[in-house]
């Protein structure tokens, strides 16, 4: 069993910047890596970034270069730091193992809110 707890999420302007944290616990020797998706409404959930235990990164083209995901592995957290936000990225955003094979284990989420 692993455990994900999302932090950070909240209200900002355009342009403006938030840090998404996630701090897992558990079996977390099992992680291969640890994602990020989103979820607008309406929308379906998709992929924004991942790192993996190598630390190999990946991002969408529509955060590249504003978005950066980092971990911190003696506190078992992968951060998302996110700047130049835009109104597009408002979206409830979820840490995820479900990259690295079964059984996926996801957080709650965080909502996050950019107004233009």
């Amino acid at each position: 069993q692993v455990q994900l707890v999302e932090s950070g999420g909240g209200l900002v302007q355009a342009g403006g910047s938030l840090r998404l944290s996630c701090a897992a616990s558990g079996s977390i020797f099992s992680i291969k890596s640890l994602a990020w998706f989103r979820q607008a409404p309406g929308k379906q959930r998709e992929l924004v970034t991942f790192i993996t235990n190598s630390g190999l990164t990946n991002y969408a083209d529509s955060v590249k270069g504003r978005f950066t995901i980092s971990r911190d592995n003696a506190k078992n957290t992968v951060y998302l730091q996110m700047n130049s936000l835009r109104p597009e990225d408002t979206a409830v955003y979820y840490c995820t193992t479900v990259l690295s094979g079964p059984p996926g284990y996801w957080g709650q989420g965080t909502q996050v809110t950019v107004s233009s």
